[in-house]
């Protein structure tokens, strides 16, 4: 066992967690540079604390009472680290918590505690795909222990940076089954940042006493937002086409493109999603299945007309709804052969149709960003701004504006130092 070792106590005040003035008081166990939070179970004035003795302020009751309570604390740390020493003992700021609080068998929690736990408090909050997304990376991180550590399973105090840009780098050099190619940044950054919150969750629940993630930071590359010109949209929209499977995802496609409406939320869309707006005309209102956001959408004519188009069709009666139901895969897939007939060069998904509204649609005919967002059902105006970019004829429109009132205000320029050269 090793002799010696580096040994600290450090009482502070957890500042972010301050009610009317007062904050938790913890006392930190540091071994060796890893360190280990414990709850003390009191509040502290905050102006009545001084960090740099470690101590209440002042010489009232209450003080002296409480800085006594913290020189009790201090004693039975230190008399614990220092049973451990003798009975020769593995030290670590675990161990000595355990004697402080008269466990000397604490529990090591470990990687499938955390995801045990975090599956049974966390999923209920969750949209059933983000549930499923987590599964996928839990399962990306055991294969990642199973195959780097030749482990099962790991004690979550044993989790630090080089374990997290190992998986980074496993992630990255692994390639699925069901897909073709490798998982690209974004999506390992996904990955990382779903282990990171499991992380921080045994992190909050004092379960570690340090966040492994400390200096990781996420690099995440700018995803450019495809979309369809006005050409391309109008090349679409008088297309042609025999097939009815083609026709009926054509048509989802396009009524996508003057509402915005994502396929899940398309598929769930029924005549009570119609409404009477204010303007008294007919409006979608529905609920973004993704972030639970009301969205109201005025409907325009082009849109109306499809709706028409399956009112009395029979896929949509035997449902409920105001579309037939097609897979998301299927959906894509026919989008695959409906760009190759009318002409697209471009890799047509069916989430391309919300991109277009966002631009071609909404933002290049002046309707402004807030509302833009407001229909698409964004929390963030930032969301938004990727996906509404400012396409080549908005930045036209705009030039123009400049070009004219820098005609405007021109005016002939003289230097006044100007001297005629013979």
């Amino acid at each position: 066992m090793r002799t010696t070792s580096t040994f600290s106590i450090l009482f502070w005040l957890y500042a972010k967690r301050i009610k009317n003035n007062q904050a938790p008081l913890y006392a930190r166990i540091t071994i060796d540079g890893k360190k280990l939070n414990i709850s003390l179970k009191r509040r502290i004035d905050t102006q009545l604390w001084s960090p740099e003795k470690q101590r209440v302020k002042g010489l009232s009751a209450n003080a002296k009472s409480i800085n006594q309570y913290l020189n009790e604390v201090h004693a039975k740390l230190f008399q614990g680290y220092q049973e451990l020493r003798a009975d020769d003992k593995r030290i670590t700021p675990q161990t000595i918590k355990s004697k402080f609080l008269g466990d000397d068998k604490p529990k090591e929690f470990t990687l499938t505690d955390i995801i045990a736990y975090h599956n049974d408090k966390m999923f209920y909050k969750l949209h059933r795909n983000t549930s499923r997304l987590y599964l996928i990376s839990q399962k990306y991180i055991l294969l990642y222990l199973k195959k780097e550590y030749k482990l099962d399973d790991i004690e979550l105090s044993l989790l630090d940076y080089k374990f997290i840009l190992g998986f980074e780098n496993f992630l990255r050099g692994h390639k699925p089954r069901h897909y073709q190619k490798q998982i690209g940044n974004n999506a390992v950054m996904k990955h990382i940042q779903r282990l990171r919150r499991m992380v921080t969750l045994a992190y909050d629940i004092e379960w570690i006493g340090q966040d492994p993630f400390r200096k990781f930071k996420q690099k995440l590359i700018p995803t450019h937002r495809g979309h369809l010109t006005g050409k391309e949209l109008e090349l679409l929209e008088e297309l042609t086409l025999h097939s009815l499977r083609l026709r009926t995802v054509k048509d989802l496609f396009v009524f996508s493109c003057y509402t915005g409406i994502s396929y899940i939320d398309m598929m769930l869309l029924s005549e009570e999603s119609l409404v009477m707006g204010l303007d008294k005309r007919m409006w979608i209102a529905t609920k973004r299945q993704k972030t639970r956001n009301p969205v109201k959408i005025p409907l325009l004519s082009k849109a109306l007309n499809i709706i028409k188009i399956y009112r009395e069709d029979k896929r949509c009666q035997i449902y409920g709804t105001l579309f037939p139901k097609i897979s998301n895969q299927k959906v894509n897939a026919y989008l695959k052969e409906i760009a190759i007939a009318a002409g697209i060069q471009k890799n047509l998904t069916f989430h391309m149709a919300r991109h277009t509204f966002a631009t071609t649609v909404t933002m290049t005919n002046g309707v402004p960003i807030e509302t833009i967002s407001k229909m698409l059902g964004h929390r963030k105006l930032t969301t938004t701004q990727i996906y509404a970019k400012v396409i080549e004829q908005k930045v036209f429109d705009d030039m123009e504006i400049l070009r004219e009132k820098l005609e405007i205000n021109r005016a002939p320029y003289k230097s006044k130092n100007t001297k005629r050269i013979h």
